[in-house]
């Protein structure tokens, strides 16, 4: 009698969501979620710090097998830290309320995962805009003007790296390190990576891995977003001063140069007034480059949305952190530009009493 040879053991895996007033783009999220196709175990969790009780609500009736816990403190690495504290899966895969899985992500990554050894497992964020204001940020970020030479938000060949966007983890291994850091409030994701690099760990850049992710709608929110980047840039630093690439420094110099070309300015320095006047151009140029490269309308508002990023990104930089109740103002949520209703499609009312 012949055995049949076993089928080699599939992790389980935890995928973990961080979600704050993300009633309008949570089902879309969980619905990449529930329909990837892994042969493992997979859990949901995600961790509400919602204002009002309607992505609970979305949630509760839509989506019963998702284990929702609460996130009182209401930050994105808090909400991370809870969901890691109640997951059981020997995997954990970071989702946001505003991305979507493409089909077969957890499959690859688990896959690259352990072929690769690494730690981390991730891919290139797509911005994917509605709106006309959003496909211009989406646009703005997947420029090298807009997001320096950063391999996932440009993409590039697959390989160790600094970063990924999200990322799939083996969960021994972020235990081992202590986890996500929790007084930080911003920048989480490069930080937990940058400690697991120092470990001697591997981190796994896989170009096939590309998720959807909703750019912010508005410009204020836009400024927020790359305001708080800089704030924790800088605090990351403070903490892993070897932690700092050269594109870091872009966005704080420029706002150094024009700061100081401005006072030259009206000092009387007559050269200086034509340094804001050079980045303007600059601006102006990059937008006509990539608007015929694309063939794309949206590189109209191009220089407005790349200045918003540069200046907000510098300007945070050189500003004092603040504390956790403070920054919620300034925190990477899915809060202030997610307030539209939810789409038909993804709010459609068949049953899903279990996971398609």
């Amino acid at each position: 009698m012949t055995s049949c040879p076993s089928k080699p053991h599939l992790p389980s895996v935890s995928v973990i969501i961080p979600a704050r007033n993300a009633e309008a783009t949570i089902a879309e999220a969980l619905d990449s979620v529930l329909a990837q196709e892994y042969a493992g175990a997979v859990e949901v969790i995600v961790a509400d710090g919602s204002d009002t009780p309607a992505t609970a609500e979305v949630i509760r009736r839509l989506y019963p097998s998702v284990r929702l816990i609460p996130n009182p403190e209401q930050l994105t690495v808090s909400g991370i830290a809870a969901a890691l504290r109640a997951a059981t899966g020997e995997v954990i895969a970071r989702c946001d309320a505003h991305t979507i899985f493409p089909s077969g992500y957890l499959r690859r990554a688990v896959e690259t995962q352990a072929r690769t050894g690494a730690a981390n497992v991730g891919g290139r964020q797509r911005p994917v805009g509605t709106t006309f204001f959003e496909r211009t940020v989406a646009l703005a970020m997947t420029t090298a003007f807009g997001a320096g030479g950063a391999r996932y938000r440009l993409g590039g060949p697959a390989g160790p790296t600094d970063t990924v966007f999200l990322g799939v983890f083996r969960r021994e291994i972020v235990d081992a390190i202590g986890g996500y850091d929790v007084t930080l409030y911003g920048n989480e994701d490069y930080e937990i990576n940058y400690r697991l690099r120092e470990r001697g760990e591997t981190v796994w850049f896989d170009p096939t891995l590309v998720v959807d992710y909703r750019p912010r709608s508005t410009l204020r929110a836009l400024a927020q977003q790359y305001f708080n980047y800089g704030r924790m840039k800088i605090e990351v630093w403070r903490r892993h001063p070897r932690s700092l690439r050269a594109r870091h420094l872009a966005a704080p110099l420029l706002v150094l140069g024009l700061t100081l070309s401005t006072i030259l300015a009206v000092a009387g320095v007559s050269w200086a007034a034509a340094v804001p006047g050079a980045y303007l151009v600059i601006l102006v140029g990059a937008a006509l480059v990539v608007g015929i490269r694309r063939r794309t309308g949206t590189a109209l508002l191009l220089p407005l949305m790349l200045a918003t990023m540069h200046l907000s990104w510098g300007l945070g930089f050189f500003l004092p952190r603040g504390n956790a109740v403070e920054s919620r103002t300034v925190n990477d949520r899915d809060g202030d530009d997610d307030q539209r209703p939810v789409s038909a499609s993804a709010m459609r009312s068949k049953d899903r009493s279990s996971p398609s």
